[in-house]
């Protein structure tokens, strides 16, 4: 027969699974769903000029698709590396879209002051906004997702992509 120090542990043990389980479980819902091998959602997003852009105008090419916002700090140091990358790896190959979640004249005010030379469109901001719809679950910017040529999510990642990172997902040794 076990004694009540034996039940109390028993019990104690039991209550951290579950609670291991449910913060697991809370952790999953939070990150968003992992696309990786599936088909990027149908986005059909304007540019400042208010021309419409599909992601699937993109097809036969590798995308990074970079979420980002006018007022998120490491977003903005994040660019200069976007924009040598895509001046780098670009041409008819890899290609850089940047998603601003921000308004049309936080993005135009601040594009002026730092151009960049990939396109820029505006993403939705009402839920599900358009890095959610990409996996995005926390809302965290600077927001990354790899797109192959086949449109199908590769990998993602929340926060600055470091040179490395660039170089594997857009470099010569990428597929």
């Amino acid at each position: 027969m076990m004694s009540r120090a034996s039940w109390l542990i028993l019990l104690l043990a039991v209550l951290a699974a579950a609670a291991g389980g449910w913060l697991q479980r809370a952790s999953r819902m939070r990150h968003g769903p992992d696309l990786a091998g599936q088909s990027a959602p149908a986005m059909q997003l304007a540019d400042l000029q208010g021309r419409t852009h599909a992601l699937s105008d993109y097809a036969g090419r590798r995308v990074l698709v970079n979420f980002w916002a006018s007022w998120c700090g490491p977003c903005l140091k994040e660019m200069p590396a976007l924009a040598a990358a895509q001046a780098r790896f670009g041409g008819n190959r890899p290609v850089v879209v940047g998603i601003a979640m921000d308004t049309p004249d936080n993005v135009r005010a601040y594009l002026h002051e730092h151009p960049v030379a990939y396109p820029i469109l505006l993403g939705r901001l009402d839920s599900p906004d358009s890095a959610q719809q990409l996996g995005d679950g926390e809302g965290m910017l600077p927001y990354s997702v790899l797109l192959g040529a086949d449109s199908k999510v590769l990998e993602s990642h929340a926060g600055v992509l470091d040179a490395a990172t660039l170089e594997r997902w857009l470099g010569k040794g990428s597929p």
